[in-house]
């Protein structure tokens, strides 16, 4: 019988070799793509989610499109990350390491130029990069892309998240106008749509399933709790599921450095992952995780991106994402492969209209799940160790010598009294620590009341936080994280304090507590970047709608402004978005209420 890989067009040597590696049939968007993308004669567009073999689905056409005769760039893969980067150069030589003279060089920041750069001039047929460190290496002139035949867009929504419009748009003005270009893709907003119609010629579009669904094997589930008791619940849902092997996505950088410290602290094996860490700190972590030596990854969804691990059977939401499209990616790490796992997402009161707003885009419903009792994660603890035990392998060799001495330990216990003191070196620890454990589940009528009261105005200004514009953004070069960075050291304001974090165009927008706006704009007043001087205002919908008198700071001081809106520099029109997002006091990781000039902070 034929391998279904060799029935599809892949030769024999590659067959052989992605067998070695598992593959035994193709992938549902492997089995539509591979056939059409062998033709060579088409551009394509691919929507599938993640984890459904993507790589695989251009990888193994590219590998038979290349002449590896040629040492010179012929394909080009563009990705958001490094990590995933090094993911998709690993795969690439995997697939072909029964084929001679295949040079594929993975291009990425973080990591030696110079050791890049040697390769590429050794001789290379496929490039695998992210945009940013392509763009320096084409800047040096150290390569040339006229014979460059296929580009590949992997992951295009993100990349677009991540503002890489404009290093994409440069880098293709490098490339052949006969090239073909593939773009694949977990979700379709309008933006990757855009670039379809721009670089593309009449593309053959393929979608799996309906666009921006999620994976069928996933479970939703959402747990509404106070937002103090956030971390709380969070320990109780790991606890009652022992053999969790999971990530956990935060929105800051900062957010997952904390709790990655409070779980390591609490002695759960737990790291973080993030924007922050260097290339070889990260591939570190990442090291620990492949190996398990880890049980939870705290990321950002950046970091996050490109992580293939297999058999992760839990997805933790600890914060929801700014952008409803990246809970699919988020969701997209577990389930893998054709596997089952469980997406979780754990919110406040205010926060259960964005679960349905995510329900309306993977097309999935959310189970509404309660906080086990500390009893029930005591049972579960409990009968986790059991099963460990039942299904320990013995080694019989090794252990043999301590036998006789193990036998006269017992000699003087029944069978019952030893088994009930084995089970209580585990179980005692958990009675203990749940011991009169309250009940984090926030109730239906709590909820109503809560929903029920008084709106906030639509102003900049909303519970205890002010919203407030500054005139940098992503054309800055500038990141959520980054931005985070660049005003706390600006300021001297404590990032855990900072609110939600906008990144536009030329400008951005932060929100700050109330009782640090003038701790902001003083920090201001003279502030540069990069010889412009940077300016922050009050956003405030309502003084605009109105025409009222505004007030903003900027590199010259206190500038009195009548008529409202932000002049030129304002081209959106102002805050569109009127969503809210509503937090509860918040609580640092030892369960201790942090207080600051009196007033109580609030963290979404």
């Amino acid at each position: 019988m034929n391998n279904p890989f060799l029935e599809l067009g892949i030769r024999h040597d590659i067959v052989n070799a992605i067998s070695d590696l598992g593959f035994q049939s193709p992938t549902p968007i492997q089995e539509a793509s591979i056939p059409v993308l062998l033709s060579g004669s088409n551009d394509f567009v691919g929507l599938a989610q993640t984890g459904t073999g993507k790589t695989a689905a251009f990888g193994l056409p590219l590998l038979e499109l290349v002449d590896f005769t040629e040492n010179t760039p012929q394909a080009l893969v563009l990705c958001p990350t490094r990590e995933l980067c090094l993911q998709i150069t690993n795969d690439l030589k995997n697939f072909s390491k029964n084929v001679k003279n295949v040079h594929v060089v993975a291009v990425y920041g973080g990591a030696s130029i110079g050791d890049q750069l040697r390769q590429i001039k050794r001789g290379v047929q496929i490039v695998v990069a992210t945009p940013g460190r392509m763009l320096d290496i084409i800047g040096r002139d150290a390569i040339d892309f006229s014979n460059i035949r296929y580009v590949v867009l992997d992951e295009a929504d993100e990349m677009l998240n991540m503002g890489f419009q404009e290093d994409i748009n440069e880098i293709l003005s490098t490339t052949p106008d006969e090239k073909k270009t593939w773009l694949f893709s977990a979700t379709m907003p309008p933006e990757v749509r855009r670039i379809a119609k721009n670089y593309m010629t009449d593309p053959h579009e393929l979608t799996m399933g309906k666009q921006n669904t999620g994976n069928a094997n996933i479970e939703h589930e959402y747990y509404v709790v106070r937002a103090r008791d956030k971390y709380a619940a969070f320990k109780r849902i790991v606890d009652f599921n022992p053999e969790i092997f999971g990530i956990v996505f935060c929105r800051t950088k900062i957010e997952t450095q904390e709790i990655a410290e409070a779980l390591v602290k609490d002695g759960y094996n737990a790291d973080s992952l993030h924007g922050d860490l260097s290339q070889q700190q990260r591939d570190k972590v990442m090291k620990r995780y492949r190996e398990r030596s880890l049980q939870l990854l705290i990321a950002t969804d950046v970091a996050a991106r490109g992580i293939d691990v297999n058999d992760v059977t839990h997805v933790i939401n600890y914060s929801l994402p700014d952008e409803i499209e990246n809970y699919t990616h988020r969701s997209g790490r577990t389930a893998r492969a054709g596997k089952t796992g469980v997406s979780i997402a754990i919110v406040n009161s205010k926060e259960v209209g964005k679960i349905r707003q995510i329900e309306r885009v993977i097309g999935k419903k959310f189970t509404k799940a309660e906080i086990p009792t500390g009893f029930d994660v005591c049972e579960k603890q409990l009968f986790g160790l059991i099963h460990k035990v039942h299904n320990v392998e013995i080694n019989e060799g090794q252990i043999e010598p301590y036998l006789p001495r193990i036998m006269d330990e017992f000699a003087d216990m029944t069978k019952e009294e030893i088994i009930k003191r084995f089970a209580s070196i585990e179980f005692n620890s958990f009675l203990e620590y749940y011991k009169n454990a309250p009940d984090l589940n926030v109730s239906e009528e709590v909820r109503a009341s809560r929903d029920n009261g008084e709106k906030y105005p639509r102003t900049g200004m909303r519970g205890d936080f002010t919203r407030l514009f500054i005139n940098l953004g992503s054309v800055d070069g500038f990141t959520r994280g980054d931005l985070l960075g660049y005003f706390c050291n600006q300021t001297n304001i404590v990032g855990r304090t900072i609110g939600k974090i906008d990144i536009k165009g030329v400008y951005s927008f932060l929100e700050v507590a109330n009782g640090d706006v003038d701790q902001a704009f003083n920090a201001f007043k003279s502030a540069e970047y990069k010889g412009r001087q940077v300016r922050i205002e009050v956003s405030a919908d309502g003084d605009r709608e109105r025409g009222g008198d505004r007030g903003g700071y900027g590199g010259g001081g206190y500038k009195k402004r009548e008529g409202g809106g932000f002049g030129g520099n304002r081209r959106d029109g102002g805050n569109r978005s009127g969503e809210r997002k509503e937090g509860g006091g918040f609580r640092d990781f030892s369960g201790k209420r942090r207080e600051d000039r009196g007033e109580r902070r609030k963290r979404y």
